[in-house]
Protein backbone atom coordinates (compact mmCIF):
# COMPACT_ATOMS: atom_id res chain seq x y z
CA UNK A 1 0.00 0.00 0.00
CA UNK A 2 1.43 3.79 -0.44
CA UNK A 3 1.28 6.01 2.50
CA UNK A 4 -0.14 8.41 0.69
CA UNK A 5 -3.25 8.82 -1.40
CA UNK A 6 -3.60 12.43 -2.79
CA UNK A 7 -6.07 13.92 -5.14
CA UNK A 8 -6.00 17.29 -6.26
CA UNK A 9 -9.49 19.25 -6.52
CA UNK A 10 -11.81 19.84 -9.76
CA UNK A 11 -14.42 21.67 -10.50
CA UNK A 12 -16.52 18.28 -9.58
CA UNK A 13 -14.22 16.16 -7.22
CA UNK A 14 -12.71 17.02 -3.98
CA UNK A 15 -9.57 17.40 -2.54
CA UNK A 16 -8.76 13.97 -0.84
CA UNK A 17 -5.26 13.87 1.15
CA UNK A 18 -4.91 10.58 3.09
CA UNK A 19 -1.70 10.50 4.34
CA UNK A 20 -0.87 7.92 6.67
CA UNK A 21 2.89 8.81 7.60
CA UNK A 22 1.45 12.46 8.73
CA UNK A 23 -1.87 11.37 10.20
CA UNK A 24 -3.84 13.52 7.58
CA UNK A 25 -7.19 12.44 6.39
CA UNK A 26 -9.17 14.74 4.55
CA UNK A 27 -11.92 15.19 1.95
CA UNK A 28 -12.89 18.73 1.27
CA UNK A 29 -14.71 20.49 -1.64
CA UNK A 30 -17.06 19.89 -4.25
CA UNK A 31 -18.38 15.79 -5.16
CA UNK A 32 -20.47 15.87 -8.04
CA UNK A 33 -18.20 12.95 -10.51
CA UNK A 34 -19.80 11.94 -13.34
CA UNK A 35 -18.81 8.27 -12.71
CA UNK A 36 -19.12 8.34 -8.80
CA UNK A 37 -17.60 4.10 -8.89
CA UNK A 38 -14.29 5.58 -11.39
CA UNK A 39 -13.67 8.30 -8.66
CA UNK A 40 -14.39 6.58 -5.22
CA UNK A 41 -13.20 2.97 -6.37
CA UNK A 42 -9.64 4.02 -5.79
CA UNK A 43 -10.11 5.93 -2.73
CA UNK A 44 -12.32 2.50 -1.26
CA UNK A 45 -9.50 0.29 -1.94
CA UNK A 46 -7.02 2.57 -0.28
CA UNK A 47 -9.01 2.73 2.62
CA UNK A 48 -9.61 -0.86 2.68
CA UNK A 49 -5.40 -1.24 2.75
CA UNK A 50 -5.26 1.35 5.15
CA UNK A 51 -7.72 -0.19 7.99
CA UNK A 52 -5.63 -3.25 7.65
CA UNK A 53 -3.07 -1.63 9.58
CA UNK A 54 -4.48 1.68 10.82
CA UNK A 55 -2.26 4.32 12.91
CA UNK A 56 -2.88 4.35 16.54
CA UNK A 57 -5.26 7.37 16.24
CA UNK A 58 -7.11 8.49 13.04
CA UNK A 59 -8.98 11.32 12.89
CA UNK A 60 -10.74 11.60 9.65
CA UNK A 61 -12.09 15.67 8.33
CA UNK A 62 -15.03 16.47 6.07
CA UNK A 63 -15.28 19.42 5.05
CA UNK A 64 -17.40 19.27 1.86
CA UNK A 65 -19.37 21.80 0.39
CA UNK A 66 -21.44 20.06 -1.43
CA UNK A 67 -21.94 16.34 -2.73
CA UNK A 68 -24.47 14.75 -4.88
CA UNK A 69 -26.75 11.43 -4.34
CA UNK A 70 -24.21 9.57 -5.40
CA UNK A 71 -21.27 10.70 -4.02
CA UNK A 72 -23.56 10.67 -0.66
CA UNK A 73 -23.60 6.55 -1.20
CA UNK A 74 -20.18 6.54 -1.64
CA UNK A 75 -18.49 8.57 1.25
CA UNK A 76 -20.99 6.21 3.68
CA UNK A 77 -19.21 3.31 2.13
CA UNK A 78 -15.88 5.04 3.19
CA UNK A 79 -16.88 5.93 6.69
CA UNK A 80 -18.25 1.78 6.70
CA UNK A 81 -15.13 0.78 5.60
CA UNK A 82 -13.16 3.24 8.19
CA UNK A 83 -15.71 1.05 11.28
CA UNK A 84 -13.13 -2.16 10.86
CA UNK A 85 -10.73 0.17 12.84
CA UNK A 86 -12.32 -0.07 16.20
CA UNK A 87 -11.96 -3.70 16.08
CA UNK A 88 -8.55 -3.27 15.76
CA UNK A 89 -8.46 -1.36 19.05
CA UNK A 90 -6.84 1.63 17.49
CA UNK A 91 -8.73 4.97 17.55
CA UNK A 92 -10.88 6.69 14.91
CA UNK A 93 -13.05 9.87 14.80
CA UNK A 94 -14.84 11.10 12.05
CA UNK A 95 -14.96 15.18 12.30
CA UNK A 96 -17.96 17.00 9.53
CA UNK A 97 -16.94 20.24 9.25
CA UNK A 98 -19.97 22.79 8.13
CA UNK A 99 -20.20 26.45 7.43
CA UNK A 100 -22.32 27.52 10.17
CA UNK A 101 -24.82 28.97 7.74
CA UNK A 102 -25.31 26.11 5.81
CA UNK A 103 -27.99 24.47 7.18
CA UNK A 104 -27.90 21.71 4.60
CA UNK A 105 -24.59 20.65 4.72
CA UNK A 106 -25.40 20.45 9.04
CA UNK A 107 -28.35 18.30 8.14
CA UNK A 108 -26.26 15.93 6.30
CA UNK A 109 -23.96 15.95 8.58
CA UNK A 110 -26.49 14.78 11.30
CA UNK A 111 -28.09 11.88 8.70
CA UNK A 112 -24.43 10.43 8.22
CA UNK A 113 -23.71 10.12 11.55
CA UNK A 114 -27.37 8.68 11.91
CA UNK A 115 -26.17 5.87 9.67
CA UNK A 116 -22.48 4.59 10.93
CA UNK A 117 -21.29 3.29 13.81
CA UNK A 118 -17.75 5.89 14.80
CA UNK A 119 -17.29 8.26 16.91
CA UNK A 120 -18.58 11.55 14.87
CA UNK A 121 -18.26 14.91 15.49
CA UNK A 122 -20.01 18.30 13.76
CA UNK A 123 -18.12 21.16 14.32
CA UNK A 124 -19.30 24.37 12.68
CA UNK A 125 -16.26 26.64 10.88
Amino acid sequence: MEDTLILEETEDTPKIIFDKVNNNFEMSGRSLPEDASKFFDPIHEWIKEYVKSPNTSTEFHLKLDYFNSASARKIVEILFILEDIISTDNEIKVIWFYNEEDEVMEARGEEVKSVVDLPFELQKY
